[in-house]
C-alpha cells in the first residue's frame, strides 16, 4: 500500500508530464476505438441489409437451379412446404418467388437482369424492399399491363421512369423465348447500387402466365426468422425436413458477408494493437525521463532500505497509473461518442457513390460491443507493465 501511495503522488509531481501521456494515451484509444467503431458498424449494417432487403436469413432451391438460374429446375408442391416452414417458431416469415435470368429493354436500350417473381403481400414480410421506393409505389396501382418495380440505377441505365414500359425477354418451360410487356409503377433505391441495376420485380401470377410454370411449383423460398442468431439451426431442421432440396443459410449465399465480419474483426485488434504500440515507445520516452531526473532521488530511497524490487514496482506502478488514467479517458469518450452516433449516425454523402458500388450505406452508425471496451482495458494495463521493463 506504501508503494501504491506513493507511486500516485509520484505521478502529479510533475503534472503537465502526465498530463501529455494521459492525453497521449486517451486520444490514441479514442482514434482507434472511433474508427474501429466506423468500421464494424458499416459492417453490421451490410450484413443486416443484405437479409433484410436481398437475401433473408435462408433460401431453399431445387438443387440444379443454382447451375445457373434454369427456370424449369422448380420447387415441386411448394404450398404444403410454405405452411411447415412457416409454422416453425423461430420463423417470422416466409416467401415463394421465381427467379430466372431474362433481358429488359425498352424502345432506347436493354439489358440482362435477373427478374423476381414475388406475392407483394408475402414479400413485404420477408423483406424491406417495399421501404425502400423512392417513385411510384409497391404494385399498388392498377394497370392493364403487368406492373414491375426495378432499381434506381437500372431505371438509369433504361432511360426509364415511373409508367414507362419494359419488355422482358425470357425462356418459358420448354425453352423456347417469349416476350412479356411490363409497366413501371415504381423505383426503388438500397444501398447496393449492383442490386439495384440487375434485380427487377413482378407480380408472380403474371410470371407464372409468361412462362408457363404452374401455381403448385416455385424457384425459390426465402425465409425471414425471428433472430439471426437461430440461422444455423433452422437451416440444419429445414435441411433434414428438405433432404433432396438445398436450403442455404446467407452465410453460404454471401460467403463474403461472413468473410468481410471476420477479417473486420481481426483487423480490428491488430489496428488496436499497432496504436497500443505506438502509445507504449510514448510512455517508455516518457518514464525513462522520469528516471534519468529522479537518479538522486532512487539512491536516496535505497540508503534508506528500499531495495531494487520495490524500487522497481513502484516505476512499474507509476506507469500503470497513467495509463489506466488516459485509458478509463479515452474509453469514457469513446463510448458517449459511439453511442451518440451510434443514434444519430455519420453522414458520409460526400463519398456515397463509391460506398454504395460496394454495397454501403452512406450513413454509418459505429458500434462496439461492451466485451471490446473490457479487452481494451485489459491490453491497455498490460502495455503498461511492458512498457515498464526498460
Amino acid at each position: 500500500m506504501m508503494i501504491l501511495a506513493i507511486a500516485w503522488k509520484n505521478v502529479w509531481r510533475n503534472k503537465l508530464r502526465s498530463l501529455v501521456v494521459i492525453i497521449a494515451v486517451t486520444l490514441g484509444l479514442f482514434g482507434g476505438i472511433f474508427t474501429l467503431g466506423i468500421m464494424n458498424g458499416m459492417q453490421e449494417q451490410l450484413v443486416n441489409s443484405s437479409i433484410e432487403t436481398e437475401i433473408s436469413n435462408i433460401q431453399i432451391h431445387n438443387p440444379k437451379f443454382l447451375a445457373n438460374n434454369e427456370v424449369k429446375f422448380t420447387i415441386k408442391d411448394v404450398i404444403p412446404k410454405l405452411v411447415y416452414i412457416a409454422n416453425l417458431p423461430q420463423v417470422k416469415a416466409a416467401s415463394k418467388r421465381i427467379k430466372a435470368t431474362a433481358m429488359a429493354s425498352t424502345a432506347i436500350t436493354g439489358t440482362g437482369v435477373l427478374i423476381n417473381g414475388i406475392i407483394p403481400e408475402q414479400e413485404k414480410r420477408v423483406t424491406n424492399l417495399w421501404t425502400k421506393i423512392i417513385k411510384g409505389n409497391y404494385f399498388e396501382t392498377k394497370t392493364r399491363v403487368p406492373p414491375t418495380v426495378i432499381g434506381e440505377k437500372l431505371a438509369s441505365k433504361l432511360k426509364a421512369k415511373v409508367n414507362s414500359k419494359i419488355v422482358i425477354t425470357i425462356q418459358d418451360m420448354t425453352g423456347i423465348i417469349t416476350y412479356g410487356a411490363f409497366r413501371v409503377v415504381g423505383i426503388y433505391r438500397t444501398q447496393d447500387s449492383n442490386f439495384d441495376e440487375r434485380m427487377i420485380f413482378v407480380k408472380n401470377e403474371d410470371i407464372l402466365n409468361l412462362i408457363g410454370l404452374a401455381p403448385s411449383q416455385t424457384s425459390e423460398i426465402a425465409i425471414l426468422l425471428n433472430n439471426n442468431s437461430e440461422t444455423d439451426e433452422v437451416t440444419a431442421k429445414l435441411k433434414h425436413k428438405f433432404p433432396n432440396l438445398d436450403v442455404q443459410s446467407w452465410k453460404t449465399i454471401q460467403p463474403s458477408l461472413i468473410m468481410m465480419t471476420v477479417l473486420m474483426q481481426q483487423m480490428s485488434y491488430l489496428f488496436l494493437a499497432i496504436i497500443l504500440i505506438a502509445l507504449a515507445f510514448a510512455i517508455i520516452n516518457t518514464m525513462l525521463m522520469v528516471v534519468m531526473e529522479r537518479m538522486r532521488e532512487i539512491g536516496m530511497l535505497m540508503a534508506i532500505g528500499m531495495n531494487k524490487a520495490k524500487i522497481f514496482g513502484m516505476i512499474m506502478v507509476e506507469t500503470i497509473f497513467l495509463s489506466i488514467v488516459g485509458g478509463i479517458v479515452g474509453i469514457i469518450i469513446s463510448a458517449v461518442t459511439i453511442s451518440y452516433f451510434g443514434q444519430y449516425g455519420i453522414n458520409f454523402a460526400i463519398v456515397s457513390k463509391g460506398l454504395s458500388s460496394l454495397g454501403y450505406a452512406s450513413i454509418a452508425y459505429p458500434i462496439v460491443s461492451a466485451k471490446f471496451y473490457f479487452i481494451i482495458a485489459i491490453m491497455v494495463v498490460i502495455t503498461a507493465i511492458i512498457s515498464s521493463f526498460y
